[in-house]
């Protein structure tokens, strides 16, 4: 099969190859995964570009979490009428040398969800991590019924479904921080109540104008590091201030007035959700799509031997979505 591989770090033109290697047979408890669609997500290229460490766990990754296809092959002990199902995977590269930017990948069964009749294979490559990210950002500690809420980055691969499901969840208001006009029109196409961009003036009064003088319940968070000063000043008392991302390794927190608003400060990453979680955001997940609820943005599609590009593309922020390759 082929396959794109790296065995450095660097940077994706410099390392990133494409290679015809063995096709996997499924072991005990395995499904193997057909693909058609692999997503690209930040991680992935951090990772790729040694960001986090440049010490390879393996000596040879094929990159990518994220992918749809369909079952053509399944291990001991799984049910052959899922051979011909078309899925969606999560966490397929995460402490595994192998994941989706391949025709083929094995891995468990469980991480093989059903895709939904009617639901595109490009879909089905951006939940594993945008969606079920914005999902259990969204609904975790209470979720957001009746409560006012700041998407940040609210035009990205993952604001872009939290702003959709902050809204589906009954939330009073839901507000996007963007940094232009056309992202603008994404964040409030996907439902929010108004969009903010915070390179025309002052975020924090605009948010305050939008709210009556009232701060922020729930504020989902792309980038803490460069955002928590505007996060403390907006955060509502016992209000929640979650962060998924972050630009910075280290960030300072304002005790004091964290302290005296109670605020809860919750950090998370989709790889690590407890089953209990996992199974909340896939179940989840799974209504929404069966629904057809949710608006999709696919930012870029490109074929598996333009890799190289969707890394940098995803890389340079430029992208307002997600991104793609097309496998087969």
């Amino acid at each position: 099969m082929l396959a794109a591989v790296y065995r450095r770090t660097g940077p994706a033109r410099e390392v990133l190859t494409i290679e015809d290697i063995a096709t996997p047979e499924p072991g005990p408890g395995e499904v193997r995964v057909k693909l058609q669609f692999s997503g690209v997500n930040p991680s992935d290229v951090k990772t790729r570009a040694g960001l986090r460490t440049k010490t390879l766990a393996f000596e040879r990754i094929i990159p990518h979490s994220d992918g749809a296809g369909v079952i053509d092959a399944v291990g001991a002990g799984v049910d052959a009428s899922r051979i011909g199902e078309p899925v969606w995977t999560w966490n397929a590269a995460w402490g595994r040398p192998d994941g989706t930017a391949a025709q083929f990948i094995c891995l468990p069964s469980e991480q093989a969800v059903r895709l939904p009749d009617g639901v595109k294979g490009d879909v089905g490559a951006c939940m594993g991590i945008p969606a079920l990210t914005a999902l259990h950002a969204v609904g975790m500690d209470g979720g957001v019924a009746g409560k006012r809420v700041l998407v940040a980055g609210g035009a990205g691969a993952v604001g872009n479904y939290a702003v959709q499901m902050a809204r589906l969840a009954g939330a009073a208001q839901v507000i996007a921080t963007v940094s232009n006009d056309e992202k603008a029109a994404l964040a409030l196409a996907a439902g929010a109540d108004a969009a903010v961009n915070y390179k025309t003036g002052d975020a924090a009064a605009q948010v305050r104008q939008l709210t009556g003088g009232k701060n922020i319940d729930r504020i989902i968070e792309v980038d803490i590091g460069a955002n928590m000063a505007l996060d403390t000043e907006l955060i509502a008392p016992e209000g929640d201030i979650i962060g998924y991302g972050s630009g910075k390794p280290e960030i300072a927190v304002p005790f004091f007035p964290m302290i005296v608003k109670n605020v809860r400060l919750r950090f998370f990453i989709a790889y690590n959700l407890t089953a209990a979680d996992r199974r909340r955001a896939v179940d989840g997940l799974t209504r929404l799509l069966e629904q057809g609820k949710l608006k999709h943005n696919i930012a870029a599609s490109l074929p598996l031997e333009r890799i190289a590009e969707a890394h940098e593309l995803v890389e340079s922020g430029k992208v307002t979505g997600n991104v793609v390759l097309a496998i087969d």
